[in-house]
């Protein structure tokens, strides 16, 4: 067990970042998928904006000419009609918008976690009905950073739109008394500065706010020195894990050996059951096993050096001889280097006359 009083100056090990992975605790920012939605919304209402405003002036260009009128539509089955339509207009559109928006939120979350479910966070924890876990969580420093996180986004967006309205107040108020159509072109470009200014915002505070997670998680994350040396004597005495590194080693080692084939010089087999590839050249003092297997790894090896065009000679005792004696990357026993010997020169003859 580490002491408590030891500090965290180890980065997190492998184990530790996969058991919190599967709780569900990963590094990601809430503000990325926000503002990926935000621009989404803004851009699909400045696509389909003017269909809105258009469809929602012609249905209200009359009432707005005549209040009276709606006053004696309303009152009768008019209203009806009148939302009915409205409804039919904005609706569909809106939907889109909000469909939109939600899948660009969930990229945004995808984006930074990659496919994930944890079930961990459905389990009832009961020290949730703690009294005082339920302030540490309110008041906590995790829930201090978010809300002035909250606030210092309400006053850049107030200051931001402020900013831009600012300069058009004249403008506004000589609208007073335009019509519709008039109005329409001008909300639009404010519109439009609004969207671009916000959204650019917040999208810089959600890639700062990433940055920032990620930088919090890893150090929540660190260990001591004592969790890592604890860490190591539950990994190595687990037969499991054991099994694991060894076979992720063996696999590892025979991509290395494979890779060797093709700078073989010949490769002497059973012919099936057995393979070994020797490597001759004036930097190796005699012949050099790089490759060697039975069964399925020789045909392999045998399938490798065809593809590389390594001459393959079949000689069965002297391939089970060497596969016995020798291991990769060790020069064969000179008990055979007479036998090879005779396989090479064979070989170099035949290279030399184009066979």
């Amino acid at each position: 067990m580490a002491d408590e009083g030891e500090d965290k100056t180890e980065e997190a090990s492998a184990r530790k970042l996969e058991e919190a992975r599967k709780k569900g605790d990963v590094a990601k920012s809430a503000d990325v998928p926000q503002a990926l939605s935000l621009i989404a919304a803004c851009a699909l209402v400045m696509l389909y904006g003017d269909k809105i405003a258009l469809s929602l002036t012609e249905t209200l260009r009359v009432f707005v000419a005549a209040p009276h009128l709606l006053r004696d539509s309303l009152m009768g089955d008019g209203g009806l009609t009148i939302a009915n339509h409205l409804m039919g207009q904005v609706l569909p559109i809106i939907a889109l918008i909000l469909l939109v928006a939600g899948a660009a939120g969930a990229i945004g979350s995808l984006a930074q976690t990659g496919l994930m479910f944890s079930t961990e966070k459905l389990k009832p924890d009961f020290s949730k009905l703690n009294p005082m876990a339920g302030f540490k969580r309110l008041f906590g420093v995790d829930a201090l950073i978010q809300f002035a996180k909250t606030v210092i986004k309400l006053i850049a967006v107030g200051v931001i739109t402020w900013m831009i309205l600012k300069g058009r107040a004249v403008d506004v108020a000589g609208l007073a008394g335009a019509s519709p159509l008039m109005v329409l072109p001008y909300a639009k470009e404010v519109f439009f500065s609004l969207a671009v200014a916000v959204c650019l915002f917040m999208a810089l505070e959600g890639g700062a706010d990433y940055f920032i997670q990620k930088f919090r998680f890893s150090q929540r994350m660190k260990m001591t020195k004592t969790e890592v040396k604890d860490e190591y004597k539950q990994t190595e005495g687990d037969p499991h894990v054991k099994g694991r590194l060894k076979q992720i080693r063996m696999e590892k080692s025979r991509q290395r050996m494979m890779a060797n084939v093709p700078k073989a010089t010949v490769v002497i087999t059973n012919p099936t059951h057995y393979a070994v590839a020797l490597r001759y050249d004036e930097e190796t003092p005699a012949p050099l096993c790089v490759a060697k297997g039975v069964d399925t790894l020789a045909l392999k090896i045998r399938e490798v050096a065809g593809e590389h065009d390594i001459a393959i000679v079949e000689d069965p005792p002297l391939a089970r001889a060497l596969y016995a004696a020798i291991d990769v990357d060790e020069i064969i026993p000179e008990t055979h280097f007479q036998a090879v010997a005779k396989i090479i020169s064979f070989v170099m003859v035949r290279k030399r006359r184009g066979f």
